[in-house]
């Protein structure tokens, strides 16, 4: 008998002291009244589970500041919040989440037949004899594999491609400093995420758009009626506001303002494979295009981030791997646009967040994806 009752009660007294001694039991935060209401009616997942992971969203300090969240789910919005000093009508900026609407304009422009994929786009300084850029084709730069030399981050900060062409010698003519860039790679071997590769995108757009035009008014003029008679004004974003550069060309690679909800209104564009309300505005095989995974990388397709292999740290989208086929928009500082075909899904969140601080946003956001079931 002794010997069956000392082992219990060695065993009840580590867990009394395990209970004593250990961390408290993390306390649930209380969910506000302004926390559920930020939840629709039918959201298409549990409320309060919504509420709950929507609501850690803007309490989490460890994820970052998020100024702005819209989920939709079915084409109807499930949840919508924003953080104090911001709303429904102020505008954020697109950082690279601007490069998956370049890349839709380019597919209306193939759609047209002004383009073609897999030719050598128009760029003049391309087309010398002996130029070896002129290997280049659209479908490559659309997958960022052109080869060019375009260091997207440089230590220190000013020798990356990006800050020189935004900010420094390359700022009033983008696409110029850009093109003229060396080759550093055989056309179509290596992946290499680049703005400067999206702003040549913008330039060659606006080139057709504009019929080869070189006023800056007329190219700028050009490319943003395109843009609201095709695109934003057929979604209602009415919010949107472009930025060009000093010579007229789209910064398509990274500044584009507008509302959440109109973020929300482009990503469902996307999930309806370029449809809107039975018209189709791009062909949906541009869509697929789009979010097929390129030969060189399996998460990136055409100016748009893939959750293919996104067990795979370097993966912009990990660790959301589920469910397969979800692609996304994504800009610096965590701007993200999350489409989920197979959920009737978008989750769009806005703010800003450092590296260490997305890792954690990511996986929040993972968590509100798992609320939708995949069908």
């Amino acid at each position: 008998m002794q010997r069956r009752t000392l082992p219990l009660i060695a065993s009840l007294a580590c867990v009394t002291s395990l209970v004593a001694c250990g961390d408290p039991a993390p306390v649930e935060r209380e969910l506000t009244e302004a926390a559920i209401a930020a939840v629709s009616e039918n959201p298409g997942a549990p409320t309060r589970q919504l509420a709950r992971q929507l609501d850690d969203l803007f309490a989490d300090e460890t994820l970052g500041e998020t100024r702005a969240a819209v989920v939709m789910h079915g084409g109807e919005i499930a949840a919508e919040r924003y953080a104090p000093g911001y709303d429904a009508e102020t505008r954020f900026v697109s950082w690279s989440m601007a490069k998956t609407v370049t890349a839709v304009m380019i597919g209306m422009l193939v759609a047209d037949g002004q383009l073609r994929l897999d030719d050598s786009p128009p760029v003049p300084e391309w087309q010398r004899p002996g130029d070896p850029r002129g290997e280049i084709t659209l479908r490559q730069l659309l997958q960022m594999r052109a080869g060019l030399r375009h260091t997207e981050a440089g230590d220190p900060p000013y020798d990356s491609s990006e800050v020189r062409m935004l900010f420094l010698d390359g700022r009033d003519d983008m696409a110029q400093w850009a093109k003229e860039q060396p080759l550093e790679a055989e056309p179509g071997a290596k992946f290499e995420y680049s703005s400067n590769t999206t702003v040549i995108l913008a330039d060659i757009a606006a080139r057709v758009i504009a019929k080869g035009s070189e006023d800056p008014e007329v190219r700028r003029r050009a490319v943003t009626e395109f843009l609201d008679a095709r695109l934003f004004g057929p979604l209602g974003m009415d919010s949107v506001v472009p930025e060009f550069d000093a010579s007229g060309t789209l910064i398509g690679g990274s500044l584009i303002h507008a509302t959440a909800r109109d973020w929300a209104k482009f990503g469902e564009f996307l999930r309806n494979y370029g449809s809107v309300d039975g018209a189709q505005l791009v062909p949906r095989k541009w869509i697929e295009f789009m979010t097929a995974p390129s030969p060189r990388t399996e998460f990136y397709g055409g100016q748009t981030w893939l959750n293919n292999g996104a067990a795979d740290e370097d993966n912009p989208l990990h660790p959301i791997a589920e469910p397969q086929g979800l692609f996304a928009a994504i800009g610096h500082m965590g701007q993200y646009i999350l489409v989920s075909p197979r959920q009737q899904l978008t989750v769009v969140r806005l703010g800003h967040s450092d590296t260490p601080q997305r890792q954690v946003l990511l996986a929040q956001l993972r968590d509100i994806v798992e609320l939708y079931p995949a069908r």
